[in-house]
């Protein structure tokens, strides 16, 4: 039986037919092109195998995750260590999280009317907004720490560590718990879980759908369960570390239960691998460099004069100083049989110059092959060079900073490069910030929003309002975004010269310049309403008693006559 080909198979397999003949030789690669190129040269150096700088550079081809697989324990294991025992590293983590949480991560609620009700409706959509503000900061922020199911932390506090957890391991891992023990005015609540517990168990290893603990859908590989030891594996103590535990992704509803973020660098690629990794070397070599330099600044410091012979050993110097640890007779014999000659020229060169001293310190003649080297106790080494700052450079580079903002050197910036400095590291963070910090957060918001709206917790929700649960109404009502760190200012009068010129020519807005400084817009002018009120009302008061105070010195004057 014969199978007829369609013609792209045809030239898959190499067959041709009248319908389907050759190419023509001009346009095919002739069969001695591997041949040629070794005399010709690659036509691309950076992939050339005969280089002789690139020769041996043969990197493997492998997946992302067999990229990763091996080398995820190892990576985070030191970059743990050098976030926990380097002053810098330590700070670079700090800056990040600074720069993009800061002390307050807070809820701006942007429901979509127009989506939920075919119409734009601005009044419902404010009453929405201040009630599910307040009522989410209540829960969320709370000093009880209702949302952390470990009790110990607020969302601030985690959004924190979500970006700690992304930069050090470059994913974040957090199941999502459903608590019902005590006064909890809220069920909801989220379990942060270490990376390194999130692992196939050993009954599945031979199982090609779960990947570094991460159960994947058989066709499009699409993430559905994440298996993690019960307890961290370095905790031998505890048996529960050798348990597993399958935490679907979602329930048979949609409601999440499993919140698994990093960035996706290549298709196919499981779990994230942090951004210290690239820059490990520098950073390893920096904190080496700095304390060979330290330990050589405390050896200089300790002595004031080192001695460098070719005649004596270290006991015979030490007892030509003035040492005391040595026989006076073996001092005596090895001058008289080695240096007498030396001595006698002196003597009758210099006279009494053997008593020469600098600042009160004595200063002996030694013999010859000998030299007195003075140690300045200032003297350490290269620190703040040229060398230091540029494996700095590297590190800030990798953590997506300015090197003035990692190195907190600020000696050499004027305001024109520090502001361009400061708009680049905004931009990093401002990725970061949305790809991490917002979305772990709106993830929580919007489980908690659909927890209160069920309890009918939500007074502004009307009763024929469109149904959660129907089409894509989550999105609508849970639409949001986040206000941060402030960006600071540089120069606060030229800086609010630009934001009020911004406001004037339509080009941003008093909820996008507040957001800049980390403030709420609808607070700020709520507050500004009430001092506006207040002050009203004590200009009354003050005109009113000045009247008074007039009517009496008036009243005064008169008696006086």
């Amino acid at each position: 039986m014969t199978v007829k080909l369609d013609k792209e198979s045809e030239e898959l397999l190499g067959t041709h037919t009248a319908d389907n003949p050759p190419v023509v030789d001009g346009f095919r690669v002739p069969a001695t092109t591997g041949r040629e190129l070794a005399i010709a040269g690659d036509a691309y150096e950076g992939a050339s195998r005969f280089s002789t700088e690139l020769g041996s550079y043969q990197p493997a081809t492998r997946s992302a995750d067999q990229d990763i697989a091996p080398a995820k324990r190892l990576a985070d294991a030191r970059s743990r260590d050098l976030t926990r025992n380097d002053a810098y590293i330590r700070g670079g983590v700090t800056l990040r999280k600074d720069n993009i949480v800061g002390s307050y991560f807070m809820l701006n609620a942007q429901p979509n009317s127009f989506q939920l009700f075919g119409k734009e409706d601005a009044k419902w959509e404010e009453e929405f907004q201040e009630e599910v503000e307040e009522k989410f900061a209540a829960y969320v922020e709370s000093p009880r720490n209702w949302l952390d199911a470990s009790g110990h932390s607020t969302l601030t506090q985690m959004v924190r560590m979500a970006i700690e957890q992304h930069t050090v391991h470059g994913e974040v891992l957090a199941s999502v718990e459903w608590l019902r023990a005590g006064r909890r005015p809220f069920h909801t609540a989220i379990q942060m879980i270490d990376v390194d517990r999130l692992s196939t168990p050993p009954e599945q290893s031979g199982n090609p759908n779960i990947v570094m603990g991460v159960e994947l859908g058989p066709v499009w590989h699409e993430p559905v369960a994440y298996h993690f030891r019960k307890a961290h594996p370095s905790d031998w103590s505890t048996p529960n570390s050798f348990q597993w535990r399958r935490q679907p992704k979602e329930l048979p509803w949609g409601r999440l239960q499993m919140i698994h973020l990093f960035e996706q660098f290549r298709p196919a690629q499981t779990r994230g691998i942090g951004t210290m990794i690239t820059a490990i070397p520098e950073m390893k070599m920096s904190r080496q460099f700095r304390d060979v330099v330290l330990q050589n600044a405390i050896v200089n410091a300790t002595y004031a004069a080192t001695i460098e012979s070719d005649s004596f050993d270290a006991s015979t110097i030490f007892a030509q100083l003035g040492g005391t640890d040595f026989p006076p007779e073996k001092v005596m014999e090895a001058m008289m049989a080695m240096s007498k000659g030396y001595y006698e020229m002196v003597a009758s060169t210099v006279g009494k110059s053997k008593n020469l001293q600098i600042g009160g310190v004595k200063i002996p003649w030694l013999p010859p092959g000998s030299k007195l080297n003075l140690q300045g106790a200032g003297q350490g080494g290269p620190l703040g060079t040229d060398f230091e700052s540029s494996l700095h450079r590297a590190m800030a580079t990798a953590f997506g900073v300015s090197y003035e903002q990692w190195s907190k050197d600020y000696s050499k910036t004027n305001y024109s490069s520090y502001k361009g400095a400061m708009t680049e590291t905004y931009k990093a963070m401002a990725s970061i910030k949305k790809a991490v910090a917002d979305t772990f957060a709106s993830w929580v918001y919007r489980l908690w929003l659909e927890e209160a709206l069920n309890q009918g917790q939500i007074t502004s929700i009307r009763r024929n309002m469109p149904s959660w649960y129907e089409g894509q109404n989550e999105e609508w009502y849970s639409d949001c975004d986040w206000v941060g760190a402030s960006r600071g200012q540089v120069d606060e009068v030229k800086e609010t010269e630009a934001a009020i010129l911004r406001i004037d020519n339509g080009l941003s807005d008093l909820k996008t310049e507040n957001a800049r400084l980390g403030r709420d817009w609808r607070k700020g002018l709520r507050q500004m309403k009430r001092e506006m009120e207040w002050k009203e009302f004590y200009g009354v008061m003050q005109e009113e008693k000045m009247k008074e105070a007039a009517s009496t010195t008036a009243a005064k004057k008169d008696a006086k006559k």
